[in-house]
């Protein structure tokens, strides 16, 4: 049971991003500057984490060392996550919400098969198996046909 809900989630939040991607087009339209609305985006999502962070550490009784020095690896998490909204807001008026969501799920499926291969930052190696393969290149077909037809 919990992993369907585990799925399901996993659903809910890519729907989420599919309906980002036009929000935040008509931000940059309205502000007249995609990075402008990429900023704002980043921003709202900023005070929401931060305001789950203080609940949830308060409720389980954890503190956070704010003070602490952070790998320069961690921080680049949140300037990939700048060029995916501002990447998003430009190309969202440009190709459509579709095409978008089916080379960014293409683009993040390639990328995790290479996370996984190499075991990047502690993740379990899994193998490129003929099956992930074609799975991925089926996906990537699909990507171009919504794009192209």
């Amino acid at each position: 049971m919990a992993n369907i809900l585990w799925s399901m989630l996993g659903i809910l939040s890519g729907a989420f991003i599919a309906i980002q991607a036009p929000i935040n087009t008509q931000l940059a339209r309205g502000l007249g500057l995609p990075v402008a609305a990429a900023a704002i985006s980043f921003l709202a999502g900023a005070i929401v984490l931060g305001v789950i962070t203080f609940f949830t550490t308060r409720a389980q009784g954890i503190e956070i060392d704010w003070r602490a020095p952070a790998p320069w690896m961690f921080l680049a998490g949140g300037a990939l996550g700048a060029v995916y909204v501002t990447s998003s807001v430009l190309l969202t008026p440009r190709i459509g919400a579709a095409a978008l969501m089916a080379f960014l799920v293409a683009g993040q499926l390639l990328a995790g098969m290479l996370v996984d291969r190499i075991g990047f930052l502690g993740v379990a190696v899994r193998e490129i198996s003929m099956g992930r393969l074609v799975g991925a290149m089926l996906l990537l077909a699909g990507a171009l046909m919504i794009r192209l037809f």
